[in-house]
C-alpha cells in the first residue's frame, strides 16, 4: 500500500518551499518527476508557479498530465496549489485557451478589476472566508477570515458553487479554494502563508493517512 506523499516536479514549480513546509509537517514527501512513479503514492501534490500555458506544456511533454488525472480518479488524495489548483477547470485564457484537467466545471480568466487602486498581479497577504461545510477538513483549526499569501494575475471561476471551499476580496469576490471529494486546492500558497499555512498541509496530510 502506497505511504509517502509525492510532489510532483515538472519544472515549474517551488518545490523547495512546498516540500520543507510538507516535512515540517510530518510528512514523507518523495519528489517525483516520472509518470510510471506517481501511483505508487497516497497522495500527491501539485505545485506551480508561472503562466499556464508553459506549463501544462511541461506535464505533458513529461507525460505526466494523463497519470497525474488518473491518480485523482483512483480517490486518493491530491492537493494543488496556485497553478496546481488552475490545472483543474476545464479551460485556461491567460496568453491563449488552453485545456486543463477538467475536473472542476468552469474557466480561468484574468481579473477584471474596475478599480484602478488594485493592482495585478495580486500579491501579498489577504484573507480566506470559508465557505462549510465543504470547508470543514481543509481549514479544520483555522479560523475564518485567516490571511494567507497570494501571487497571482488570473482566477478560477467554478461554474458549480458547492464546490467551493473559500472565497477572498480584492476588487471583487473570486474563488481561492475548492474542495471535490479527494480533491483540494487552492488559489493562495500555503507554504508562504505561517501557521495556518502549515495547518492547512496538515489537514491535507492527516486526511491521506485516512484513506490509506
Amino acid at each position: 500500500m502506497p505511504q509517502q506523499i509525492a510532489l510532483i516536479d515538472y519544472g515549474m514549480g517551488n518545490l523547495r518551499s512546498v516540500g520543507k513546509a510538507l516535512e515540517l509537517v510530518g510528512a514523507d514527501v518523495r519528489i517525483v518527476s516520472s509518470p510510471a512513479r506517481v501511483g505508487d503514492f497516497k497522495a500527491i501534490v501539485l505545485p506551480g508557479v508561472g503562466s499556464f500555458g508553459p506549463a501544462l506544456n511541461n506535464l505533458k511533454r513529461q507525460k505526466l498530465f494523463d497519470s497525474v488525472r488518473s491518480f485523482i480518479g483512483t480517490g486518493r488524495m491530491f492537493l494543488g496549489l496556485c497553478l496546481g489548483f488552475q490545472f483543474l477547470f476545464e479551460t485556461s485564457f491567460e496568453e491563449g485557451c488552453f485545456r486543463g484537467f477538467g475536473l472542476i466545471e468552469g474557466t480561468v480568466e484574468k481579473f477584471a478589476l474596475k478599480s484602478k487602486k488594485f493592482k495585478i498581479p495580486h500579491m501579498g497577504w489577504n484573507n480566506v472566508l470559508q465557505r462549510m461545510p465543504n470547508a470543514k477538513e481543509m481549514f479544520k483549526g483555522i479560523p475564518d477570515k485567516t490571511y494567507f499569501y497570494f501571487v497571482h494575475s488570473f482566477i478560477a471561476k467554478p461554474k458549480n458553487k458547492s464546490f467551493v471551499s473559500g472565497v477572498t476580496e480584492y476588487g471583487d469576490i473570486f474563488c481561492s479554494s475548492v474542495t471535490k471529494d479527494n480533491i483540494w486546492a487552492c488559489q493562495f500558497h500555503p507554504e508562504k502563508s505561517g501557521k495556518y499555512g502549515l495547518k492547512l498541509l496538515q489537514n491535507f496530510v492527516t486526511c491521506a493517512d485516512k484513506r490509506i
